[in-house]
């Protein structure tokens, strides 16, 4: 069974250790920077680990109602960071974390799902495409935005098929 937990003190070292594949390193930062931000961003950062059947297989954060590009108009909330271990890709966590957020910002009254990533060889763009999002045509830094719209009615199950 595929669940996501809190990350806590009883679960860090296992946080810790979920490391993507060397070729996707300069893709995404690592989980210890991800906490790191976490900590300074509080109601902002929801980190959370995917785990099957009791082992940590990914780590994901949603950033919550966050000011976008200093507009305090402009508010979003999305996947902030995504890596799944190297030892556990292509088995389909990425994809019921990235359904799980989308769930909880649904739950949280979110009516879309943003995400920024760098386009080029082993770029998430392919997989960020197949759930669903869509290029804005807007770059946050030198990554591409792209957006979910949350139909606040639909339900995602977080079980895997």
């Amino acid at each position: 069974m595929i669940t996501l937990e809190a990350v806590t003190a009883a679960n860090l070292d296992d946080a810790l250790a979920v490391r993507v594949a060397p070729e996707q390193e300069h893709l995404v930062r690592p989980v210890v920077r991800s906490l790191a931000e976490a900590y300074v961003n509080p109601g902002v950062a929801w980190p959370r680990l995917v785990v099957d059947d009791g082992v940590v297989v990914a780590f994901v954060m949603a950033f919550v109602d966050s000011t976008w590009d200093d507009d305090p108009a402009d508010v979003r909330s999305g996947v902030w960071r995504l890596n799944v271990d190297r030892h556990h890709q292509g088995r389909g966590y990425g994809t019921f974390a990235v359904r799980a957020v989308c769930d909880e910002l649904r739950g949280r009254g979110a009516a879309a799902c943003h995400v920024t990533y760098h386009r080029g060889p082993g770029s998430p763009e392919p997989f960020y495409a197949r759930l669903g999002f869509v290029a804005t045509g807007e770059l946050s830094g030198d990554q591409t935005v792209a957006r979910l719209a949350l139909d606040p009615l639909a339900a995602v199950d977080r079980r895997r098929s």
